[in-house]
């Protein structure tokens, strides 16, 4: 299984979608590394600066619809070859979110208050990400700017089959194991 506890890169933007995630130039790369260099490069988003921003993060907090427009695969595989294994948002697009069980990453949804209170209490911070499988937690801390940690604990729900995916390493994976 992945390691899908780390640092936090906030996405303060609905409706992010695959061409943004890799554009659409770079689908004839023939190896998932070939896609690092090129992920959210056209994302426009406040003074966000993917080659500045992406590096050392392992997880993704964003709006709704994240994932929206074609169908590719190479969208998570951008975003896994950069170290991203979880994104966080109010909606996915389906055949992404899919995409991503597939890969054996997680694309969990949180309600709009909940997307909400991240962005208004972490976005601005230094802030990590803990997955707890076992209670079905996402547990963010931070050191607030008044010097004292800041935590918030939020409640995310796999489905069984999303879950065997995700602890077996993606389709593939479970599929060897058990077909």
């Amino acid at each position: 299984m992945k390691n899908f506890n780390g640092k936090v890169l906030f996405l303060d933007r609905s409706d992010i979608n695959t061409d943004e995630i890799i554009p659409a130039k770079y689908l004839t790369e023939i190896s998932k590394e070939a896609l690092k260099d090129f992920c959210l490069e056209d994302l426009k988003i406040g003074n966000f600066i993917a080659k500045r921003d992406i590096a050392g993060k392992t997880a993704i907090v964003s709006r709704a619809n994240f994932g929206c427009g074609s169908s590719r695969e190479h969208a998570p595989w951008a975003l896994e070859v950069n170290g991203i294994q979880i994104v966080i948002a109010e909606s996915f697009a389906r055949i992404f979110r899919q995409n991503m069980y597939n890969c054996g990453m997680i694309a969990t949804e949180l309600a709009a208050f909940e997307i909400d209170e991240l962005f208004k209490i972490f976005s601005s911070l230094d802030t990590t990400v803990a997955v707890d499988f076992a209670s079905s937690t996402l547990s963010f801390s931070t050191m607030g700017i008044d010097g004292k940690k800041v935590e918030k604990r939020y409640t995310f729900k796999l489905g069984e089959f999303e879950d065997a995916l995700v602890k077996a390493g993606g389709w593939v994976a479970y599929a060897a194991a058990n077909y």
